[in-house]
């Protein structure tokens, strides 16, 4: 039976799956079966933890961290990818006594937040990739008496995340399923792991008729960064591509003074407006950390850094109004962990807000979705540019 904490129920009982308050039938839930299982899982090892031993890493609401908290961490360091996540921490931060001075959140996933951890608390992303990577640096950076728990829904797990842990730490096991979660415990972090190279993040040199085309370059390729939790990796994915093949009907150079790459991902599309608008100011935003890391150092690899400015926000909130003659946007269908159109949405109002009058929203989609009215109410009147078997693109203009 697990153990029962007053101090522990109190805090999760007051958490909420900000900026929701709870009440959507549909919406997310602020503590999951995952949160409670890494919490039983790590009490022991929590009670006793001293200054600097306790990481959380992708803390959805502030379960794991105010948990952690709550069950006698002395303090906790936290990295969470989507910037949302980590607002939502700081928000459900407010409601708990001295919370806030006991945390330390860290924009990027390094030796800032792992260097000395002995337990590490982690919601399983579900990215192979992106677990590669955080298997990798936990294993180069933490203690070496680090152990690392790492949670899931088990509809989201499969036994190839066993195999990416146990290529960085030497004991991996499994515990036993509850409200159908589970949890992998990894240990005692492998040698080549504490000095050899790291897989992530990864570069490709990108010949794509329609990128070159769009990017202007006659002869050679294009650089792309990917950190592991960045969508499409190393590649140009098939939306991308699409919205790539329609630039001729872009609005010309002459009218373009800043660009915007909406949810930029790895950053191949601001390389495309840096080079398609030389004279323009490129701003590329994502709410993944990961994504804006990569953004930027693609942008350093196709010699453009100087004139792409990176940001790091949700849905782009922070861009100021009729700032942007021309918006390329590529939006997301997963809102965290659920297949949602919300984000999409979000973008949608801020491309309407921060373009100028008369100034061009050109989106890709899954044409299932069938965003087009949405975009006509956002935006403004909006064309059906092209579609194949899967996507459409389409052109908005603001009023």
């Amino acid at each position: 039976m697990t153990p029962t904490d007053p101090g522990l129920d109190a805090v999760l009982g007051s958490l909420v799956p900000w900026p929701d308050d709870g009440s959507r039938a549909d919406g997310p839930v602020a503590v999951d079966a995952t949160d409670r299982l890494l919490l039983d899982e790590a009490r022991d090892r929590l009670a006793t933890a001293g200054p600097g031993d306790v990481v959380v890493l992708g803390d959805r609401f502030g379960a794991l961290t105010l948990g952690a908290l709550a069950l006698g961490a002395a303090d906790v360091r936290v990295h969470t990818d989507a910037v949302d996540a980590e607002r939502a921490l700081l928000a459900n931060a407010e409601g708990v006594d001295r919370a806030r001075d006991r945390f330390s959140v860290h924009t990027a996933l390094g030796p800032d937040v792992l260097a000395g951890a002995r337990t590490v608390l982690l919601q399983l992303p579900k990215s192979l990739a992106e677990l590669t990577e955080v298997a990798e640096l936990v294993a180069r950076h933490a203690a070496g008496d680090v152990v690392l728990l790492a949670g899931g829904r088990l509809k989201h797990m499969s036994r190839t995340m066993n195999e990416v842990l146990g290529a960085s730490f030497a004991d991996v096991r499994a515990t036993l399923a509850r409200g159908k979660s589970r949890a992998l415990v990894a240990a005692g972090p492998r040698a080549e792991r504490r000095d050899g190279p790291l897989t992530y993040p990864v570069t490709a040199r990108l010949a794509d008729r329609e990128l070159l085309a769009a990017a202007r370059i006659v002869d050679g390729g294009v650089d792309v960064v990917a950190h592991g939790a960045a969508f499409a990796g190393a590649s140009l994915d098939h939306g991308t591509r699409f919205l790539l093949s329609t630039a001729d009907r872009w609005p010309p150079a002459d009218r373009v003074r800043d660009a915007v790459d909406l949810g930029s991902g790895t950053g191949l599309l601001a390389v495309v407006l840096a080079r398609r608008y030389p004279d323009a100011r490129v701003v590329a935003t994502d709410r993944s950390a990961a994504a804006v890391a990569s953004t930027r150092a693609t942008a350093a690899a196709g010699g453009v850094a100087d004139r792409v400015i990176t940001t790091r926000d949700d849905a782009g909130g922070g861009l100021p109004g009729a700032s942007a003659d021309v918006v390329l946007l590529n939006p997301p269908f997963h809102d965290r962990a659920a297949v949602r159109t919300d984000a999409a949405h979000r973008m949608f109002a801020t491309a309407g807000r921060v373009l100028r009058p008369g100034g061009e929203l050109w989106c890709v989609f899954n044409t299932r979705l069938r965003y087009r009215p949405a975009l006509e109410r956002a935006v403004g009147p909006t064309e059906h540019v092209a579609q194949d078997p899967r996507f459409t693109v389409t052109r908005s203009v603001r009023g």
